[in-house]
């Protein structure tokens, strides 16, 4: 049966402008790290995708290595928009993204021009598009020049392969000069993307204001903390879990007094009449400055019940004072490498 999406889907999504550019994100983007390779049923990960389009989500996240295994998240995508979404394309911003390893060899990873287009190239192929909305820099290269690096992003723009260009997990300090060396280049940059949530609030001390400052977006990911800052694990970790299987979710990661900060944000979120994870969203957003936050999805259930965010943005001077007591680093940052560097 041919896909139709919902008529009134634009009246259930807010839509912020990306910095000082003229490109608008939803509220809420949806990310394909995880739940969309060949390791997950299609026919679920398919049913996520049209979802979240019908409830307003026009913004897609890929990076070439998604899956398991790599690239496989690419190529369900391009299934998915051959099957689904070609005829609206226009009403779509799809990102991929290049950085980490991806192929053996010395080419097959980090920040290199010949690294950074060849993956576009194959990206594109996977996902059967000419070009996408945002193509980024994953993480920050220490051994390539950052001009190198930042040249190959132009050049994508210049061939017709990305619109628009980003990057991912940068500090503050490398964020400013990216952002000045793409605007000599003439391709300004147009968003960053860090990871960013009550226990990950590294872009607070000085990311934010040079974003500001530069006029460039910022879409925060994994705003839910991989899953900790939900009612999953307030009484420890059930079988089954993500954290109870190997990955990037480790178990230590919810330590006695994480769990504690959570059981108490989740008092917080139940006065408010949201789940944990629905007030986890909203306040990655509280700061205009952030454009985006991306979220992943397991199920349409799933889905619906954290997009239910955006019907409550507000948090009063009172409950941002309350939650500050409980927000506070709780190492779980992974990508810090790269945003030390």
């Amino acid at each position: 049966m041919t896909y139709v999406p919902a008529d009134d889907r634009y009246e259930r999504m807010q839509y912020r402008r990306s910095g000082r550019s003229g490109l608008q994100l939803p509220a809420v983007s949806l990310g394909l790290w995880n739940n969309f390779g060949h390791d997950h049923p299609y026919d679920t990960s398919r049913a996520i995708v049209r979802r979240a389009f019908d409830l307003g989500i026009t913004h897609f996240d890929l990076a070439n290595n998604y899956g398991p295994p790599y690239g496989s998240a690419e190529e369900n995508f391009g299934r998915m928009f051959e099957g689904d979404l070609r005829p609206f394309r226009d009403e779509l911003a799809i990102s991929t993204k290049a950085g980490y390893d991806m192929w053996p060899g010395p080419y097959g990873e980090w920040g290199s021009r010949k690294y950074l287009l060849a993956s576009l190239d194959q990206s594109l192929r996977r996902m059967g598009l000419p070009y996408v909305d945002i193509f980024y820099s994953h993480r920050f290269d220490p051994d390539t020049p950052l001009e190198e690096t930042l040249g190959a992003l132009d050049t994508a723009v210049r061939q017709g392969k990305a619109l628009y260009v980003g990057i991912s997990s940068y500090s503050a300090e490398r964020t400013g000069e990216a952002a000045r060396i793409l605007r000599g280049l003439g391709t300004p940059l147009l968003i960053q993307q860090p990871s960013y949530s009550l226990l990950n609030r590294w872009i607070e001390d000085g990311l934010l204001e040079v974003l500001g400052a530069e006029g460039v977006g910022c879409i925060v990911f994994s705003p839910l903390a991989q899953g900790v800052l939900t009612d999953r694990y307030l009484h420890g970790i059930p079988e089954g879990s993500r954290a109870s299987r190997p990955g990037s979710l480790s178990g230590d990661m919810l330590s006695d007094e994480n769990l504690e900060k959570v059981r108490a944000l989740n008092q917080i979120a139940a006065r408010r009449g949201q789940s944990l994870a629905q007030m986890a969203i909203a306040w990655t957003l509280r700061d205009p400055r952030v454009t985006s936050a991306l979220i992943g999805a397991s199920s349409v259930t799933q889905l619906e019940a954290n997009l239910a965010a955006v019907e409550n943005l507000e948090l009063g001077d009172d409950e941002l004072a309350e939650i500050d007591r409980y927000a506070t680093e709780g190492g779980i940052n992974i990508w810090a490498s790269s945003s030390t560097s």
